[in-house]
């Protein structure tokens, strides 16, 4: 419960309609929930410099959990390789699913295929505290209205560390 006391959460939705009278005709059906995927990210700086991403990705049409990480050289190669592993990540849920029921028969496929997506499987149980979650969807592209507020707030937690590193 701590963890989630440090996390900045986002959540994007379908965009609604300008009309107030297209509103209204859909008013008499009843409101399906939504099925959303939860995201959490967090960036890190490792003992060689590199960036660490960090992603933990709950998928709500199977229920699981994923848990993935890439490094970058430079935060900016970061923040652009986060926004294709998002968008890979919400196009290709059935096929990590499909290897998530499964992954104790072959660990090797779990390797081939995050690395096909160009991550890697995180082992850790611990989540970095300071992290930013995104709420969307499920299989729906991500708009990129969604990454300004989390590359403004990775870029924030990445030069505070610094700032507490070089005191």
């Amino acid at each position: 419960m701590s963890q989630e006391k440090n996390t900045r959460k986002l959540v994007l939705g379908l965009s609604k309609t300008a009309n107030p009278r297209a509103r209204h005709r859909h008013n008499h059906s009843p409101k399906v929930p939504a099925r959303r995927n939860e995201y959490r990210f967090s960036v890190e700086t490792n003992q060689a410099g590199k960036y660490v991403v960090r992603i933990r990705v709950r998928f709500s049409r199977h229920g699981w959990e994923l848990s993935a990480y890439f490094l970058a050289s430079s935060l900016g190669r970061a923040m652009k390789k986060l926004e294709q592993m998002l968008q890979q990540l919400q196009r290709h849920e059935d096929r990590l699913w499909f290897w998530g029921v499964d992954r104790s028969d072959d660990p090797n496929l779990a390797g081939e295929l995050l690395k096909e997506l160009g991550l890697q499987l995180d082992r850790r149980a611990e989540f970095p505290r300071k992290a930013v979650a995104l709420s969307l969807p499920a299989e729906r592209p991500v708009p990129a209205l969604a990454f300004a507020p989390i590359r403004r707030f990775l870029a924030e937690s990445v030069s505070a560390s610094r700032a507490v590193a070089a005191n």
